[in-house]
């Protein structure tokens, strides 16, 4: 897989958990990044450059990079993804649409919103086996252009872990009752002390997939821990290794953030981990933040003929732009999808507006038809009421 793409895919998810609001959430960087790249391709300036900003790529390369960005991933053993556009039967397209938009990516639409949406649903479905089972757009008549990804993924856990209903008595959820796991193994390099306090700690997927787990000190803001933790997922052999760790400090001594040196009967040192079972589902409206993104400029009305010439001579505007996503960690492994959607609608032209004078002949009133050039009457009239009943 390109370097240089997994770092611009990288950078977009850590930039945009900077700016999640607290509490449980889930983004996929790597659901927006294709369609922001396609985008890119497609745009003109000065969208075309803001667009290729936030995906961090060329925007001449950017279709093929999404493209190829796309197949890589779903040669994964535990991934799966797709990219789909559906353009309306009634739009008439450049003679450039193939050049920014490959013909195998392209369905139609055809302005029946019931067909439309089903078709939408049903490809939502099937490439996030059945995880998310609708697109995340509001499906009109006016929609003029759909272009979406969607990503699903499931993995086993090499080593299972054992649930239980376990008791919080203190810490932040002192009080309540959750579905626990915890498991104990001997990687002890599978946990890493990275700079500024954070504690990563590697769940190792049976295929090729692994998820990192991550937390800092308990003054540590969400946005510093998610950018640590996506800082250490391009590093899986930096921080101070496990087996370091465990060396240091005293039995019932915190040596780490999450971390307490603990005794055990086993022959060798290893890791006891534990943490409770979760699931987080989301939807985001990426025009909230459509700065962040690069959508700033084709999200708003044009001055010129358009923002997407490349696509369609019409003027489109990206009047839509959603993702739901959902993650969920349990006992013998980890599934999650997400499907991100962006919907191009034909902008209204702004019109004029003038003062204007609004006559009503609600009451009886007269006539006259009148020669033009010689001014003569040709005859004459008065409606005391109206003549033709309903």
């Amino acid at each position: 897989m390109d370097a240089d793409v997994v770092q611009a895919v990288n950078s977009l998810t850590s930039r945009w958990a900077k700016q999640l609001p607290p509490g449980n959430t889930v983004v996929s960087g790597l659901g927006l990044w294709p369609l922001l790249a396609l985008l890119a391709a497609a745009a003109d300036e000065p969208g075309r450059t803001e667009l290729a900003d936030a995906a961090g790529v060329a925007a001449d390369s950017a279709a093929a990079d999404a493209v190829e960005l796309i197949r890589t991933v779903d040669e994964s053993a535990d991934l799966h993804a797709a990219l789909g556009v559906w353009v309306h039967e009634q739009l008439k397209l450049s003679e450039s649409f193939d050049s920014v938009i490959p013909t195998e990516l392209t369905g139609t639409l055809t302005g029946d919103s019931s067909a439309d949406k089903a078709k939408l649903d049903a490809w939502a479905a099937r490439h996030t086996d059945n995880l998310i089972r609708e697109m995340p757009l509001e499906v009109t008549p006016d929609l003029s252009v759909v272009l979406a990804s969607a990503l699903s993924l499931r993995t086993t856990w090499t080593r299972p872990f054992k649930e239980q209903i376990k008791r919080q008595y203190d810490g932040p959820w002192a009080g309540g009752s959750w579905h626990w796991l915890e498991r104990s193994d001997r990687e002890l390099d599978s946990v890493r002390l990275y700079e500024g306090g954070l504690t990563v700690i590697t769940v190792q997927g049976d295929a090729d997939v692994d998820v990192l787990l991550g937390i800092g000190s308990p003054g540590a803001a969400q946005p510093e821990v998610l950018a640590g933790l996506l800082a250490a997922s391009v590093k899986p052999a930096g921080g101070q290794p496990g087996a370091a760790l465990v060396q240091q400090g005293q039995p019932g001594q915190e040596v780490a953030p999450g971390i307490k040196i603990g005794l055990t009967t086993s022959a060798v040192p290893e890791v006891k981990l534990s943490l409770p079972s979760f699931k987080v589902e989301m939807e985001h409206d990426l025009l909230a933040q459509r700065e962040l993104f690069g959508l700033g400029t084709v999200s708003s009305p044009p001055n010129g003929p358009g923002h997407f010439s490349a696509i369609s001579p019409e003027s489109l505007v990206v009047g839509q732009a959603k993702q739901t996503v959902l993650a969920r960690f349990f006992a013998t492994g980890f599934e999650a999808a997400a499907v991100t959607a962006m919907g191009l609608m034909r902008a209204s032209m702004p019109t004029k507006q003038e003062r204007r004078l609004d006559v009503s002949l609600d009451r009886p009133f007269g006539f006259v038809a009148v020669h033009r050039d010689s001014r003569l009457p040709v005859v004459a009239g008065w409606i005391a009421e109206p003549t033709e009943p309903e």
